[in-house]
This record gives structure tokens, sequence and C-alpha cells, in this order.
């Protein structure tokens, strides 16, 4: 990868005149991320299965004057990821800048306890579907000659935690897909990177989804996390938006955890 001309401190530090393409982008993490990424200029893309939510998202951020539009998409779906980078692809001019892989499924269980659909359902979701994207992104990110991709991920890709033994599998290889991509991409200027959360508040962290044998095995967990247990969406955002903005020209191949230093507790 060659080091593109030098930029003014402005230009660093803006994604103006720059496009993505955010999965699961109505709620959460993800939500959190299209805001960070339209307050530094760019123009975005995002999915969700629920077409209310959606429209109702898009018109909020069209009163705070970013430029977001929209699909209804199951990620489950190759057809309806292949449509949707179809989308995409005639909306940018054929060049896509940004693709923000965040949407994930998360099932709290014993690993004796999961079944096989379990294990489809989230390594579908959470390895299979992602990859996929990045495969037809490719094109579009090669053509925008700055492609960046990030992973959504989680310190459960690094670490053993209570009832997540699928999940965590699904996000070790994220991890070391980051990797792979990084290397194998570089010379097409597409950088690759993951942020990988602890707990954050977000649907997928409900109590009413998770068992509550294994909810009291994460107590003692998030009471030795430094700063404090859970964070918000928008602490994990503007990591994210940085690893796209020309300011990190020099970032591949990371998995860099925002964690509130749990992960350095030993």
């Amino acid at each position: 990868m060659e080091r593109q001309k030098e930029v003014s401190r402005d230009e660093k530090w803006s994604l103006k005149g720059m496009t993505a393409l955010v999965t699961g982008g109505t709620r959460g993490i993800g939500h959190a991320i299209v805001e960070e990424l339209g307050g530094f200029g760019a123009r975005i893309h995002t999915c969700s299965r629920n077409e209310r939510e959606l429209n109702e998202r898009i018109q909020e951020w069209k009163g705070k004057g970013f430029e977001v539009s929209g699909t209804v998409c199951d990620l489950s779906s190759r057809t309806q990821r292949e449509e949707l980078m179809h989308t995409v692809a005639q909306l940018f001019d054929a060049k896509l800048n940004i693709l923000v892989n965040n949407a994930a499924v998360s099932i709290m269980k014993r690993a004796i306890e999961h079944s096989e659909q379990d294990f489809w359902h989230i390594m579908g979701t959470n390895l299979e579907s992602p990859y996929h994207l990045c495969q037809i992104a490719y094109p579009l990110l090669k053509a925008s000659g700055k492609g960046n991709i990030d992973f959504i991920s989680s310190v459960a890709g690094k670490i053993a935690l209570p009832g997540l033994a699928i999940y965590s599998a699904s996000k070790g290889a994220i991890n070391q897909l980051t990797k792979n991509l990084a290397c194998e991409w570089a010379k097409d200027n597409i950088r690759v990177n993951t942020v990988a959360p602890f707990a954050v508040k977000t649907t997928i962290m409900k109590s009413e989804n998770v068992d509550k044998s294994i909810q009291i095995m994460y107590a003692p967990l998030l009471a030795r996390t430094p700063i404090r247990p859970i964070a918000e969406a928008d602490e994990i955002s503007p990591l994210t938006a940085f690893l796209c903005l020309p300011a990190a020209s020099y970032i591949t191949g990371q998995v860099i955890y925002v964690d509130g230093g749990f992960t350095s507790t030993g």
C-alpha cells in the first residue's frame, strides 16, 4: 500500500466525500456508528430487518443533518446480501470507502445445551454473513482507492466468558479474518481493523435474554472492570470512526479492545 499524498489536518479528520455501509445501524452500537460517521461528513447506507424502525431512524438522522439511506435486509440471506450490495453500488457510483460489519447475534447457553440450530444461526450471522459482505464489497472498496473495513467483535473472541462458547468462536474467527484480509488486501489500498468491546448497554445485553444462572457468573467479571462495568454504545463508536479516517492511514490488521480495562486485569 503506497502512502497517499500529504493531506491537511482538516482532511485527516474528515470523512466528507466518503461513503459507508453500516450493517445493523438502527440500534445499539450500529446506531451510534451511523451517527459518528455522519458527524464526520460521510454519506451512509444502513440496513435492518425492521422497516418501521429503519424509516424512523432515517427521519431522525435527516433531522440532524446526516445523509443516510437504508434498505430492509435480512443478512442471514445470501441473496438479500447481494441485493443490498447492488443497491449500495447504485447509490455510490460503484465505489465504497467504508464497510462496518456490525450486525451480530448472541445466545447465552452452557456449551452442552446449544443446539445445531443455535450453532449455525450464530456462525451464519456473526461470521459467514460479514465474510460474504467483505467479498462482494471488495470491488467497490478497491474502486474507491481508500477502502476501510471495520468489524465489531468482542472480548469474547480473546478470553473465555460464561455461556458464550459459540459466540466466542465466531468472534475469534472474525479477529483472525481481520488479520488475513488486512494482509491480503493492503495492496488494494483497503485497510481492515476490528473493534472489540466488552459489555455494552444494548438490546443484546438485556437480562431477559440470559439464563439467570449464567447471568450470576458475570457479576464478579463486570465488577473488576477498572472504569465501570458497562459501556454506552457511543463509547464504542468513536474508535470505529477513527479507524476509517485518513488520520488512521497506517493502521491495519489490528484488534483493539474497548473494554474499560477489563482485559488488562488478567
